[in-house]
């Protein structure tokens, strides 16, 4: 999940679940399914693959390289509130 600020090892709520599948039973939201939430624990961050940007124009000797890995907060799914 994109980067959130909380501590590591705490509970969060997520309350904006767009699907939910048990089994035989799917439930999909219009947008959001209602009375639905995940309960996860924070693992920590971690950071994402590399991103290369390389810009280059021809005949001009323009060439601008840049890279950046975004920052993930890591979490393990607790329970799922229907």
């Amino acid at each position: 999940m994109e980067r959130l600020n909380v501590a590591e090892g705490s509970t969060i709520e997520l309350d904006q679940v767009l699907l939910i599948a048990d089994g035989e039973r799917v439930k999909v939201g219009t947008p959001t399914v209602e009375g639905a939430k995940v309960i996860a624990e924070v693992l920590g961050e971690d950071k994402g693959d590399k991103v290369i940007v390389f810009k280059y124009k021809p005949k001009v000797r323009y060439r601008r390289m840049k890279g950046h890995r975004q920052i993930y907060t890591r979490l393990a799914i607790k329970e799922i509130v229907c």
